[in-house]
């Protein structure tokens, strides 16, 4: 995989959109943790770019926007954390 030690968690709410039986949802659960064990996930993956920005569907260019912001909260969150805990 890399250098790095990565740690797998799914955030409280993270798919709360997820349209689909529990069935599906825990076998996506288990596809995303084989993938992230195996490494493929990483391997698999493809740089965005502009060009296929471009070609993804509004929809799914607003869902990434909202998980980046989602991500930037936590960031923030753990770093307030951090700073009152020391």
């Amino acid at each position: 995989m890399t250098d790095k030690d990565f740690k797998l968690e799914f955030a409280p709410g993270c798919f709360d959109d997820f349209e689909g039986t529990q069935e599906e949802l825990d076998q996506l659960v288990k596809d995303i943790q084989d993938m992230f064990a195996d490494g493929s996930l990483f391997e698999d993956s493809e740089v965005l770019t502009e060009d296929s920005y471009n070609d993804l569907s509004p929809e799914l260019v607003e869902s990434i926007f909202r998980d980046i912001e989602m991500l930037e909260d936590i960031n923030d969150c753990v770093e307030e954390r951090k700073r009152k805990l020391n």
